[in-house]
């Protein structure tokens, strides 16, 4: 037997909206001590970074530490052109220009 589409449709939205909509509902009108509000400013760049890291430092299959991959030797100076500009756009144009670079003279 197999379960109606728009029943496992609902189901699953309302899985996904659920824990978005608890945290805002239930802080909504309290004041957040500082100490937490500076250590929830981290989460975005500790998750970016847990997720980029083992691209940028590992290579081949099983996978082994490589630190001067190409990706990692494209990801220094374009994370400095993020740092200095703080322009996105720039960023990714500059980025993939790098890459662009890398992988006509790195393959």
């Amino acid at each position: 037997m197999t379960p109606d589409p728009v029943l496992v449709f609902l189901a699953m939205g309302a899985v996904t909206y659920v824990p978005r909509w608890f945290p805002l509902f239930a802080l909504a009108n309290r004041t957040l001590p500082r100490i937490l509000l500076e250590w929830l400013e981290l989460l975005p760049p500790a998750i970016l970074s847990a997720l980029i890291a083992p691209a940028l430092v590992t290579a081949g299959c099983p996978k082994h530490f490589q630190l001067l991959t190409p990706e990692f030797c494209v990801a220094v100076p374009t994370f400095l052109v993020a740092w200095k500009t703080r322009s996105l756009a720039l960023t990714v144009l500059f980025g993939m220009f790098l890459f662009w670079i890398a992988g006509m003279f790195l393959q």
